[in-house]
């Protein structure tokens, strides 16, 4: 039986699920709007699309290692509370979209969704966010991942406040111990404390310092009108100095210095001289839960009543 558009828009007000998740239903059950029904919700798609409009900022950061940690995965996946984020079901699946995204070859996380999800090999992972939200009851979103692969070292993972937030840190070292491994936790926890920009100053741009450079030179102007170029300068870079060591993870003090002014790179370096270990700390991952979404404040009884049709 031929699907129509007018089949699909029937079954997408019945079950709230996506048009196309609607007309694959009927495809796969000849046009029969009941077995089509059925089809979503043993697929967990029915409803899905209804709580699709909420915002998800809530959420849980999850990381995950093979077992050499030579390769790591950092995730975010997002709910719309708290309460849900801190669920044991809502967790296993974070647990579960991190062990897929570790081995996957996908470049960005449109094409992740797309992938066949290795835990029931008859849905896509975005199939699967679709029966989780249904499972669950709250608009739930897979926002990000980044790999970090070191073959010549590791990866050091640390997760933060039960998930808020995750760090990896890639660590190439020709010797690994538990004093290196101790470093490395230690400078993703720096990370993680701190939110630093960048990795190191080679990262930092030109352009970016010179806009920093064009901005403290105006305020600098309007603090000293009368100062000559000579005093601006220095007060310019002065202040750029001061942002470099706020901003990039090795030019830090160290949280845990015991004189309060070692810096990271001084630390991971005092550590492979105890050690007779090269080491250097190519690059940080950070994330942190709902970075940069709107989160949205709603009374609770007004929730329920919503739900309630009063």
């Amino acid at each position: 039986m031929a699907v129509t558009a007018a089949m699909v828009k029937e079954l997408r007000e019945m079950t709230g699920a996506g048009m196309m998740d609607c007309k694959k239903a009927l495809a796969a059950t000849d046009g029969d709007m009941d077995k089509a029904v059925e089809f979503l919700r043993e697929k967990g798609l029915a409803g899905a699309a209804k709580k699709a409009g909420r915002i998800a900022a809530e959420g849980i950061v999850v990381t995950a290692l093979t077992d050499d940690a030579k390769k790591a995965v950092v995730v975010e996946v997002n709910a719309e509370t708290d309460f849900v984020a801190k669920n044991e079901k809502f967790q296993n699946y974070a647990a579960d979209v991190a062990a897929q995204a570790l081995v996957t070859t996908a470049a960005d996380i449109d094409t992740f969704m797309g992938e066949t999800w290795t835990k029931d090999t008859t849905m896509t992972v975005k199939e699967a966010l679709s029966s989780q939200i249904s499972i669950i009851g709250e608009n739930m979103n897979i926002r990000r991942f980044e790999q970090v692969a070191e073959d010549n070292g590791f990866v050091a993972s640390y997760i933060h406040a039960g998930g808020k937030i995750g760090v990896l840190v890639d660590v190439e070292t020709d010797v690994v111990n538990d004093a290196v491994k101790e470093m490395a936790k230690n400078v993703a926890m720096q990370a993680a404390a701190l939110k630093p920009q960048f990795t190191s100053r080679d990262e930092v741009s030109a352009e970016y310092i010179a806009k920093e450079e064009e901005i403290l030179t105006a305020a600098a102007k309007n603090e000293k009108p009368d100062a000559d170029d000579k005093i601006i300068n220095g007060m310019v870079k002065g202040r750029i100095k001061k942002e470099l060591k706020e901003i990039c993870l090795l030019d830090q003090v160290y949280v845990k210095a015991e004189d309060g002014k070692q810096s990271v790179e001084q630390y991971v370096k005092e550590v492979a001289k105890e050690n007779g270990a090269n080491i250097k700390i190519k690059k940080f991952v950070r994330f942190e839960t709902g970075e940069g979404l709107e989160k949205k404040e709603e009374n609770f009884a007004e929730e329920v009543a919503k739900q309630m049709g009063m």
